[in-house]
């Protein structure tokens, strides 16, 4: 491949462990700069992986940064992402693309006049579980699909999490928070959404943290916790949504896609494997894994976007694209819109269903 993709960090925050575990394995990314408001952190994680601490304003003047990825917390998304396009950088960004469809927007269109690379996490579409569903879908185990279920109930983040604050606050909740992974994967196995409609509620003003130095304080609650919505797809295919940090737990499964000729369960979007289950009629089995990246881990939307020629003259090249994550952020905007107005909401946008990942031992 040449010379790797060099990455410069914004945001060192609890999922960038994650990240940085993949970079420091991929022989065609390389992290050279991390900035983080706490400074003591960027230079922690600096030093541990071999990197500079610097500030954001230093980072985004470097010669030597190819690519931002973009850690910050949701609210900040937008600012950071159009700072570093104004810089003439390609930035990757955590899920989900902007607090705010009208900030993303404005990340689109800056991108698109700059010509450079925006990409969007999830990513966890492009290993093996997923893909293997999608291979399955498209060689018609289940015939013409006809629906899908995507649920996820947990009681909330503020049990494991030691600075949860962002999750309650608008692009937050259960839906912008683990959505996004929902989304993607039914946008990937049964293509763009045409329209919604939703319900929402929100049953306690503020949680209390549990673990860390903030264990026992309160924090407030202005999104809501509880939502569900009805999907349209182009396909004619109908998804249904649920997605909730108020109740316990659940025993379906977290994707299931249903056609006419048999129905499949996919694995919790939220990992990159796990077994894919079908049943045409003569009980469950499990497919072998025959699609996606066997290595996938966060951050590999990012090299998928470089090995699939987005920084080689191609700014649309790749699967996880920005016009992807726009998309699902405004499915997921119009089912809060939904449930507040009490009526179906068509989509503005739409996008390519993403091409598939053949298998691939990275």
């Amino acid at each position: 491949m040449g010379s790797p993709l060099t990455i410069g960090l914004i945001g060192a925050g609890t999922i960038s462990g994650q990240y940085l575990e993949t970079i420091g394995r991929l022989d065609d990314l390389a992290l050279v700069a991390v900035a983080d408001l706490d400074a003591a952190r960027a230079a922690a994680t600096a030093d541990a992986c071999g990197a500079t601490a610097t500030t954001v304003a230093q980072l985004l003047r470097r010669d030597d940064i190819d690519a931002v990825l973009n850690l910050t917390v949701p609210a900040a998304h937008a600012d950071t992402s159009l700072a570093t396009i104004g810089a003439g950088k390609a930035v990757y960004v955590e899920k989900p693309l902007a607090a705010t469809v009208e900030g993303a927007r404005g990340m689109l269109d800056a991108a698109a006049a700059a010509g450079v690379v925006l990409g969007c996490a999830p990513d966890t579409v492009l290993g093996t579980g997923v893909q293997t569903a999608r291979a399955a879908i498209d060689g018609g185990a289940i015939g013409r699909p006809v629906s899908a279920t995507a649920t996820m109930v947990t009681p909330g983040h503020e049990r494991w999490h030691p600075a949860p604050d962002f999750y309650y606050q608008p692009g937050g909740g259960p839906l912008f928070d683990m959505g996004p992974y929902y989304l993607t994967t039914l946008v990937t196995l049964l293509g763009p959404v045409v329209s919604v409609t939703g319900a929402a509620s929100a049953l306690r003003g503020e949680r209390v943290i549990a673990t860390g130095p903030r264990a026992g304080h309160r924090i407030p609650v202005a999104t809501p916790t509880h939502v569900t919505g009805a999907l349209v797809h182009a396909s004619g295919a109908i998804s249904t949504l649920l997605m909730s940090f108020d109740a316990v737990s659940t025993h379906a499964a977290p994707i299931e896609v249903h056609g006419t000729d048999g129905s499949l369960a996919v694995p919790d979007p939220n990992l990159f494997s796990g077994d894919v289950r079908l049943d045409t009629g003569g009980g469950w089995e499990v497919l072998p894994v025959s699609a996606g990246y066997r290595q996938a881990a966060r951050g590999y939307g990012l090299a998928d976007l470089l090995w699939s020629g987005a920084f080689a003259g191609d700014p649309t090249a790749g699967r996880a694209q920005g016009t992807l994550a726009f998309h699902v952020l405004e499915v997921m905007q119009a089912v809060l819109t939904a449930a507040t107005e009490a009526r179906a909401i068509p989509l503005t946008t739409t996008t390519p269903r993403p091409a598939p990942v053949p298998l691939d031992p990275r």
